[in-house]
């Protein structure tokens, strides 16, 4: 009787392992280059799928948008987030004494770090999802190769148009983020806490800069079109059929949320790195 001794498993190859790696990013941003490069393109020629796209993401689609689609999801989460810095900040500052100051925090955290932080990751987990969903199902189901056939551009017509839609819906929803970081900051100190509504207003409009304001929307810009590039690329060469769609979301919004990370923190160096822009005064 021969005995069957099972083959050997082929052993890792670290070079191999490296171009492969190399020849994805490459492509990855290749297709970065191309859907960014064919946004006025896609301004041009499909502006009705455009204002499709801003209407679903702003408001969603199907038991999405019941609920209010992403507005109402970043604006919930930024109220959380902008609690968390009233409950946080009055009861650290109360205990050395200078619980006066939790306006100074509701104005500083909010804009810099707070507000855009989780608007990125909210962005990341509703509009950049489902557009790789969307867009994984296009694939596997072969429609993205049937516009190819008939001429149409895919990548504009898919990827850019989804990035310009992007950019465009979150300056609604981000101006809804940042009002409702700095009325749940205000309401949990003033109404919870019991400090004076002068007292907070006062620190809180003193350290309160508008140019703030501008680089917080700026990074918001940014990662909205980071999120999109990323989520359109994930999901325009899912493979696999279902479960590789799903596959492809996963890492998707893995990778905009890195994305969104390390622009937040690019941004916020390069701005206030040097001096912070801060002065204490008032």
């Amino acid at each position: 009787m021969t005995e069957v001794v099972a083959a050997p498993k082929p052993s890792a190859d670290p070079v191999g392992k490296a171009v492969n790696a190399t020849r994805r990013l490459g492509e990855q941003t290749a297709f970065y280059g191309q859907a960014l490069a064919a946004t006025p393109d896609a301004v041009r020629r499909y502006p009705g799928e455009v204002l499709r796209l801003v209407a679903t993401m702003g408001l969603g689609t199907g038991a999405l948008a019941v609920i209010g689609g992403t507005v109402v999801i970043v604006g919930f989460l930024t109220l959380s987030t902008g609690a968390l810095i009233a409950v946080q900040g009055y009861n650290t500052l109360s205990n050395v004494g200078i619980e006066a100051l939790t306006g100074f925090l509701g104005a500083f955290l909010n804009v810099r770090f707070i507000a855009p932080a989780t608007a990125g990751v909210a962005l990341a987990a509703t509009i950049g999802a489902g557009a790789t969903a969307q867009l994984g199902a296009m694939r596997i189901n072969e429609e993205i190769d049937a516009l190819e056939v008939m001429g149409i551009r895919a990548v504009t017509y898919l990827a850019s148009t989804r990035i310009v839609a992007g950019v465009i819906a979150v300056i609604p929803i981000y101006t809804v983020a940042v009002l409702m970081s700095f009325l749940a900051t205000r309401f949990g100190t003033t109404i919870i806490y019991g400090q004076s509504r002068g007292v907070y207003d006062h620190y809180f409009s003193t350290f309160l800069q508008p140019t703030d304001l501008l680089w917080s929307f700026t990074e918001a810009l940014a990662m909205a079109a980071a999120v999109m590039s990323v989520h359109t690329y994930y999901g325009f060469t899912a493979t696999g059929g279902p479960a590789g769609v799903g596959e492809a979301v996963g890492r998707a919004v893995r990778t905009s949320i890195t994305a969104g990370v390390f622009i937040l923190l690019t941004i916020t160096l390069s701005v206030y790195g040097q001096s912070g822009n801060f002065h204490l005064s008032g």
